[in-house]
């Protein structure tokens, strides 16, 4: 076999020509193609790694703003039951203050109910004893009683200091009378015996009237000019009727 040169030669250039054109329109543009598509590529991947950190951003401030809105949920709840606690315990109070206010009033209520209710039964009682008195001072002789009374006006009159029993004969010496109020009507010689006794007691002669007076129920009501001397059971009622207010008041 024989190798010829000038076969290797043109072989050797249409290689090297087919390697040209193959670099010139094939080589090239794939190359080309090849970095354009790699810079599109390098181009997207920053892109989307520009996209994924905004979105990374944007996933921070979601978070950040729930976990805002978390907190203030949270804020809002506890004020929420802050005043509704704070309004619960302002009813209570209310309440029971209420409550406190009116079981005052019934208190006091039933306080003045009961003081009127023991004033009514302490003026029954009065005016009971008053009517059983009259009745049972009506079954004893008017000179009797009218006896009884005039000893204890002496007695009164004979224990006065000399100066102050001196001072009331001084007031009846002028002629003023002396009126002798009685709760029933004294009999004549019962009138006549109230004056000689006075008299005697007084060291003066006395002008004496007699009047009457059924609301004294019993005894007598001297009435002197400066005043009078009262020896009734009128007088000894109100007396006790004004203790039993006083201790009533004071309960």
């Amino acid at each position: 076999m024989r190798f010829d040169w000038w076969t290797f030669a043109l072989q050797t250039v249409n290689f090297a020509v087919l390697v040209w054109l193959l670099q010139r329109f094939l080589f090239q543009p794939v190359k080309r193609l090849t970095a354009a598509r790699r810079a599109e590529i390098e181009k997207q991947f920053e892109q989307a790694s520009a996209a994924d950190a905004q979105a990374e951003t944007a996933l921070a401030s979601v978070r950040a703003e729930r976990a805002g809105i978390a907190a203030e949920r949270d804020r809002l709840l506890k004020e929420a039951t802050a005043q509704a606690d704070a309004s619960a315990a302002a009813q209570r109070q209310r309440a029971a203050d209420e409550a406190a206010e009116f079981l005052e009033h019934a208190r006091k209520t039933l306080a003045a109910e009961r003081s009127v209710a023991l004033a009514e039964a302490r003026t029954l009682a009065a005016d009971l004893g008053c009517d059983i008195a009259r009745r049972l001072l009506d079954e004893i002789p008017m000179k009797l009683r009218a006896e009884a009374w005039l000893e204890r006006v002496e007695q009164h009159l004979i224990t006065l200091a000399p100066q102050e029993r001196e001072r009331l004969a001084n007031e009846l010496s002028a002629g003023v009378p002396l009126k002798i109020v009685s709760a029933s009507p004294l009999p004549a010689d019962s009138a006549s015996s109230w004056r000689g006794r006075l008299e005697r007691v007084m060291g003066v002669a006395l002008a004496v009237e007699f009047a009457t007076d059924p609301g004294l129920i019993a005894g007598v009501e001297l009435h002197f000019p400066s005043g009078i001397l009262r020896y009734s059971w009128h007088s000894t009622l109100a007396a006790i009727r004004s203790e039993l207010d006083a201790n009533g008041a004071a309960r």
